[in-house]
Order: C-alpha cells, then structure tokens, then sequence
C-alpha cells in the first residue's frame, strides 16, 4: 500500500512545507486511531456476552474502510518523512562536530608538525614554575563561580530561586560539556537548572541570551581600547600573517575610490533587497532585537552594582588566571601586562571559532602574538601548548567536582 502512493511521498520530500502542513494532523489521526480502537474493543466486549444482554450495535457508527485505511496511509507517509528529518538533523549535527574537530586538529597538526614533544617532559619539570600555574588556579575557578552568582541575578527577577550551588555546578559541567561538543554547555546548565531546581527552561535559556550579549559588549568595547593603545603591534601581527593594509590602500587612486565606494553601495543594495526577500532576514531582526531586549532586561534586576560587579570580575578572572602563568616560563616573565592585555583579547578572539575550547586557533593566534613581542616560535609553542592544556585539564576537573557536587545535592520537589 505504502509503495502504490510512493508518488504522494515524493510530494512530501519535494515540498517540506507541505509535509509540516500535514504533519500537525498526526495527534489527530493518533486519536481517531484510539477511538476506532475502543470501538472495537467495545464490540468485541458485547460479542461475548449472552444474546439476551447484547448490545445493538448501529451499522454506521463504525469508521468507513476507506477512510480509515488512507488515514493509515497518509499517517505512515508522515512517520517516514518525520524520521527522514529527524536522521537528516542527526546528520547535520555529528558533521559539525567532526568539522570542528577536523579544523582545531589540522590546525595544531600544522603548528606542531616540526615541534619536538620529547622535550616537553623536561620544560614541565625542570624549567617551569609551577607555583604561578597554581597561583592562577583559583582565578579559573572564580571567573566560573562569579558566573553562577551572576546568573542567579538574571533569574530572580523572572520568579526563579535556584540555590548557590545548584548554579555553580551548573557551570562547572557547561564548560565540561563544551570541550566534547562546542556551545553545546549553554543548553546543559539550562538542562541541570531545570532538572534539579526546576527552573523553567525557556526562561533560563532566555537570561543565557542576556547574559552573553552583556558579555559581547564588554569584550567589544576592551577589543577597542586594546586596538587603540596597541595598534603599532596589531598592524605587525597583520603584516606577519600576510595582510598589509598600507600597500592594499596604495593601489587604490581617486577614481578607484569612487568605482570601489559605488560598487560597495550597490552590492548593499542589491544583499538588502534580496535578504528582505529570504526568511533568514526576519531571523536576523528577531535574533538583534532579542539581543537588544537581553540587554535592556538587566534593568529589572534587582542589585545592578551587584550584577555589574560580577561581569567585571569574572573577565577579571579570566584575564588573572591567564596573566598569571606567564610567570611559568622564562620567556615570557619579562613581557608586561601590555603584551598580556593583547594576547587575552586576541585569544577570546579565537576561541570564537566553533572548536573544543578554542583548541588550534587559539594557539595559533597566542603562537603569534607572543613572537610579535620578541619570543621565539618554538618558546611561543611550548608556551600556547602547556597552558592551554593545564587550563583544559582544570575543566575537567571542575566539571566532575560539579557532577559529584550535584550527585549529592537533593532534588526540589
């Protein structure tokens, strides 16, 4: 039967809005299903009573043949298409995965395809101080606590009480999570949150939102004051990765400034007119007005200098726990806060990059820096190498404290 209306699937397959038209009408048909099934059961009950007691049963009160096998028909077209949607979806996700993995490893394979890991052991034990690495340990695990304060600020105000600890272990298992699928941990604290204080979900996704676009806009605005007291350095980190700005404006005379500026103008225009056309323009103001309004909803907080001391300590932190370890390495001892200052803000740069804690752009963007501020490639490898994978381990560490923590920690009811 399914074969003979193979051409009403290739409708389905051909046009998914129509299947998601007519997908709605499964509940619908589950519930006839169930009807016809306890009419049946009904009958089949009288039929084995005595003659005397039986029920009459009227003739037409019985779904017709037809009806209910094309409803059977057009229900097993949709249960195949949905899975067809739902294996796609799978599809797409585990290769989003695999190109991340794909990406941060080519590029780490890249940098350290010459590197000699044999002496590694050695720099971890005999040329490393290991008490500034120690030293910056609890800035690591402040700037993930001050989060979960932070974050209980943006749910109060919703009718939400989740406790201390609850949202700190919270944290803890979102950054764990994200070393083995990226921003998949923003979902998994939302996900503990509701399992075990019952937080409502949307709404915690909701102050995740806030809480990132508050975020954005501080490291944009450190971006900018970093790009201005340190511009001389960041116009040779351009030139050393091959894109010299002065000799790219040098070719350019007066009238290839006005043909550039014009075809600009048009090309806008033209993206303009075909992106109001296309849905992904009506999700793009959606998403900036739910940014904006993420922003402006820390008005309803109740402590704002609370809230606001939060956000600057943990990039506080965050800056404290890797400035400290450059006093781990005599190469890097003698370079300054300035060179530290632009190395953080182009490492949060990197680790933008959708892969397992910024591995392979993050070293590579810290690796060139670093020699931009006279050290050499191979101490800028050991360097990127070393701290990034301290601080990853720290992760781990503090994911499975706060999966313990939680494993001992009552549910609310």
């Amino acid at each position: 039967r399914l074969l003979r209306n193979s051409s009403i699937f290739l409708v389905f397959r051909s046009d998914r809005r129509l299947a998601c038209k007519y997908a709605k009408y499964e509940r619908a048909f589950v519930s006839y299903f169930q009807t016809c099934t306890s009419h049946c059961e009904q009958v089949s009950s009288h039929s084995q009573q005595p003659r005397k007691k039986r029920l009459k049963v009227v003739p037409n009160s019985a779904p017709d043949k037809k009806k209910k096998s094309f409803l059977l028909r057009f229900y097993l077209i949709c249960r195949i298409f949905v899975n067809r949607m739902e294996m796609r979806k799978a599809i797409n996700d585990i290769s989003k995965i695999t190109l991340s993995l794909c990406l941060g490893g080519a590029i780490l394979y890249w940098m350290y395809r010459n590197f000699d890991f044999n002496r590694v052991s050695h720099v971890l034990t005999h040329e490393m101080n290991w008490w500034w690495m120690l030293l910056s340990f609890p800035f690591g695990i402040l700037a993930q606590a001050f989060r979960g304060w932070r974050w209980r600020q943006t749910l109060q105000p919703l009718g939400e009480q989740p406790r201390g600890v609850v949202l700190v272990s919270s944290i803890f298992i979102s950054y764990a999570v994200s070393l083995i699928v990226p921003r998949i941990g923003e979902f998994a604290r939302c996900g503990t949150l509701r399992r075990w204080d019952k937080v409502s979900f949307p709404k915690a996704l909701g102050t995740v939102v806030t809480e990132r676009a508050i975020d954005s806009l501080l490291l944009l605005v450190i971006i900018a004051l970093t790009l201005l007291s340190q511009f001389a350095v960041f116009d040779k980190f351009f030139q050393k990765t091959g894109t010299r700005f002065d000799e790219m404006l040098a070719g350019f005379t007066s009238t290839g400034w006005m043909v550039t500026v014009a075809c600009a103008l048009a090309v806008l225009a033209l993206l303009y007119m075909l992106a109001r056309k296309l849905s992904i323009y009506k999700k793009v103001v959606e998403m900036l007005k739910g940014l904006m309004q993420g922003v402006m909803s820390v008005r309803e907080v109740r402590n704002v200098p609370l809230f606001v001391f939060f956000t600057l300590a943990i990039w506080a932190s965050y800056f404290l726990h890797y400035y400290l370890t450059f006093f781990c390495f005599e190469s890097t001892t003698s370079l300054g806060l300035d060179c530290a200052i632009v190395t953080f803000v182009v490492g949060s740069l990197a680790v933008v990059v959708p892969t397992p804690n910024g591995a392979g752009p993050w070293h590579f963007a810290v690796k060139t820096m670093l020699i931009l501020y006279g050290v050499t490639a191979n101490d800028a490898l050991f360097f990127v190498l070393i701290v990034h994978s301290v601080q990853t381990l720290l992760v781990v560490i503090l994911g499975l404290c706060g999966w313990l923590t939680l494993s001992f920690t009552p549910k609310r009811l």
